[in-house]
């Protein structure tokens, strides 16, 4: 077993038999107010689903099954795969009534639900309809999704970072840096400091003498 894959291991966080799992991290008041000290509840069995059999991704177009929104489309923004969640933007919400003071009357906040794979269905791209997949290999050796009813390959979607890039068009693009200029060297350590290393960039020498005194 690699050293990742145990310090992993190591790394994860131990949690009740009854603990209930939400959208929220473990350690924030949310999740602590689900989870009160002395509440018991009925284990909840999720099927482990390989990495490499997954096949819903952030960005993705899919269509609701059952529920409250059955037949609608949406985007996937966001994937809990431990879970086998995945939230949609704006379906699956629920209202809740917050911020009532003695000021303010307060008001509702819609917060998406987290639905289950088997209850969403991929989209095919070709003739917008649901549609299982599977995985297949191109002539290239590339790895992508295909429709099982039409046979269209269903490509993954590229995702936008907060900070504008995306990444399948950084990656061996004109803005990526060259190899020779990340290896090239450019700082030499001393052990003056941030002042001296200031004068010496900017030509100044310091004549004066360093003078101790001392307190009786």
């Amino acid at each position: 077993m690699r050293l990742t894959a145990l310090l992993s291991m190591a790394a994860k966080a131990a949690f009740p038999r009854d603990y209930r799992y939400g959208t929220s991290r473990p350690w924030t008041f949310p999740a602590k107010r689900r989870n009160p000290p002395g509440l018991h509840r009925r284990k909840v069995f999720v099927d482990n689903i390989p990495n490499e059999n997954w096949s819903v991704f952030k960005g993705d177009t899919v269509e609701i099954l059952a529920g409250k929104d059955k037949g609608k489309q949406g985007k996937v923004v966001q994937v809990f795969r431990h879970r086998n969640w995945v939230i949609l933007e704006g379906l699956n919400a629920h209202y809740r009534f917050i911020g009532k003071t003695n000021d303010y009357r307060g008001t509702y906040i819609a917060s998406e639900a987290p639905l289950l794979l088997t209850q969403i269905s991929l989209i095919d791209p070709t003739d917008r309809k649901p549609t299982e997949v599977g995985w297949r290999f191109t002539e290239e050796g590339e790895r992508v999704r295909v429709s099982t009813r039409t046979g269209r390959i269903i490509p993954k979607p590229t995702v936008q970072r907060s900070d504008g890039v995306v990444r399948e068009q950084w990656k061996d693009g004109p803005k990526d840096t060259p190899t020779e200029d990340a290896l090239l060297k450019t700082y030499t350590p001393s052990l003056k400091t941030l002042e001296e290393e200031v004068m010496d960039a900017m030509g100044i020498k310091e004549d004066r003498r360093n003078h101790t005194s001392y307190w009786y």
